[in-house]
């Protein structure tokens, strides 16, 4: 349920890396995180898939200072800047790395594995991301901290007076367990971005990551009390207002490393 792109990951523990704050093999493993193997294909001059760890390397020595994340969507190119092949490829994805300081981005592809060790029939997720030539241009929509915590706390009040008048603000047995699964993480710091990072992109971070719960568990209530057509349709209309703004402040907060940065 809660929502922490791969693409987060290795944008937040990159730009710690590239800021000389972690080593290399502590990056390449809070990447991966739970994942079974990250790889990386299509780096210039390599011939085939390299690990994680030396193609932080080679894009360091491509010039890259930094590493921006873009969660685009339907109708909302949240983080992009072209050409249109790699957009396409990151809106299929819904999500990328776009690197600062050398035209290439990184865009995930996810296949389910079968583990060879471990209980009979578990499943791992191998990762390749495959890099790109991108167009070195502002990305596309992308407020300021700021601005995605003002928009954060002005679109939970009103999605919460809409989904609680409609009784489908989320409630009983699985909505209580997801809470307090997040709780339980954000209080054993798991939420927290790599270091480097100032802490109002930890907070914004941290609200939008429950911004995205509450949208999930409206989403999956069921009808709830919202029977009616018209019902229905003010949920989705209420949520999906909600979902941008909660994307747009994600996106804020990973890349705010890189503002910061950009500021001097």
């Amino acid at each position: 349920m809660l929502f922490e792109p791969r693409s987060g990951r290795l944008a937040a523990w990159g730009n710690a890396l590239l800021a000389g704050l972690v080593s290399p093999d502590e990056a390449a493993m809070s990447i991966v995180g739970e994942d079974a193997v990250h790889r990386v294909e299509g780096m210039p001059d390599e011939a085939g898939p390299v690990g994680l760890t030396l193609a932080l390397g080679r894009l360091r020595a491509l010039g890259v200072t930094g590493l921006r994340v873009a969660l685009p969507a339907p109708g909302h190119p949240l983080g992009l800047s072209g050409p249109p092949e790699f957009n396409a490829r990151a809106l299929e994805a819904e999500e990328a790395v776009v690197a600062v300081g050398a035209a290439v981005g990184l865009v995930p592809e996810v296949v389910p594995e079968v583990a060879e060790a471990g209980p009979a029939g578990d499943v791992h997720v191998s990762v390749t991301w495959h890099v790109l030539p991108v167009r070195e241009a502002p990305p596309a929509d992308v407020p300021t901290l700021s601005e995605a915590e003002r928009e954060l706390a002005e679109a939970l009040r009103e999605a919460t007076v809409v989904l609680t008048r409609l009784d489908v603000a989320g409630s009983g047995p699985v909505a209580e367990a997801a809470l307090s699964a997040y709780r339980a993480r954000a209080e054993a710091g798991q939420d927290a971005l790599a270091p480097g990072y100032p802490a109002r992109a930890v907070r914004v971070l941290a609200l939008a990551q429950r911004v995205d719960l509450m949208v999930s568990l409206a989403y999956e209530s069921g009808h709830g009390g919202a029977v009616a057509a018209s019902e229905m349709a003010a949920r989705a209309e209420a949520l999906r207002p909600v979902e941008r703004v909660a994307r747009r402040a994600l996106v804020a907060a990973y890349n705010s490393a890189v503002e910061a940065r950009e500021r001097g």
